[in-house]
């Protein structure tokens, strides 16, 4: 039987490989996801930027030293959680995913969900949010300004999981409404985390 390092292994060789879409014409470098295998908390953001096609890592820009930072005051090291987005190549312009090109993306995330088998799952940014509380069988899954700030029981893809959407850590960058919205989101975070200790 396969470890799950190895399960997703074969999956970051398939992302590779790929070519479902066409954003492996303009990609540098793949994004599949990182982080630890057996981790509690997923977190699933919406594409890879510049920096992420360029280094093949998830989060490794400017929004990501502020998600690294999140995580820090809640005390729950980058390390120990996985992060992946929806698309695994970088749109080009960072443009917004095309509905063929989630399509195309998503059965990649669906396995690493099942491999990781998260406790819990925040959605980073609109996108993420409304494919996972969508493949949860929720309805009206738009407005993450709506949706953001409350913790969803929900039954993805097998899994009994609690959904904590959130901002994107980009848009924190742009604006402190987001940013102290973000904050209070990690600290729910750290709240359910603490409730399972």
């Amino acid at each position: 039987m396969l470890s799950k390092k190895e399960h997703l292994k074969i999956i970051e060789v398939e992302v590779n490989a790929c070519r479902k879409c066409d954003l492996w014409r303009t990609r540098k470098n793949p994004v599949p996801g990182e982080g630890d295998t057996h981790a509690t908390v997923m977190l699933i953001g919406e594409a890879p930027g510049y920096w992420e096609d360029v280094r093949g890592r998830p989060f490794v820009g400017a929004a990501g030293k502020f998600l690294d930072e999140m995580l820090s005051r809640i005390g729950l090291p980058r390390r120990k959680v996985y992060i992946a987005n929806i698309l695994k190549c970088r749109p080009p312009e960072n443009r917004d995913p095309l509905l063929l090109e989630v399509k195309a993306c998503t059965p990649f995330l669906d396995r690493q969900i099942q491999v990781i088998r998260p406790k819990l799952i925040v959605t980073l940014g609109r996108h993420s949010t409304s494919y996972i509380l969508s493949k949860a069988g929720f309805r009206d899954v738009e407005g993450i300004t709506r949706l953001r700030g409350k913790v969803y029981a929900a039954d993805v893809l097998g899994l009994g999981v609690s959904v904590i959407p959130t901002y994107h850590p980009a848009a924190t960058l742009y604006s402190a409404k987001y940013r102290d919205g973000l904050e209070s989101d990690f600290l729910l975070l750290g709240f359910e985390l603490e409730k399972d200790r």
